[in-house]
């Protein structure tokens, strides 16, 4: 899933490692391209024992595609984050 912000950062979450190949069929997208969304907005939901089962593991890189642009980006959080927490800072 790919996003921006207002401010101009890129951001892409990809759940799971070469989950691509599953076409889709575990996930369930509650936005689509275009859409406004603000902090707390359901975006996504997957099955994660499908996921599981399939032989995919479920590492999920979060990744600022412009972070060149960027003087620093920062984890905010640990590994598990729940929903609500900030995950990354990023300064210019």
């Amino acid at each position: 899933m790919a996003c921006s912000s207002d401010s101009g950062i890129e951001l892409l979450i990809h759940v799971g490692i070469d989950t691509v190949k599953l076409n889709g069929e575990p996930f369930t997208a509650h936005v689509k391209e275009g859409d406004r969304v603000q902090a707390g907005d359901l975006l996504l939901e997957f099955d994660r024992q499908a996921i599981l089962d399939a032989g995919y593991d479920l590492a999920t890189p979060i990744i600022i595609s412009n972070s060149d642009g960027y003087r620093s980006v920062d984890i905010v959080s640990g590994s598990v984050v729940d929903a609500g927490q900030p995950l990354l800072s990023v300064s210019h």
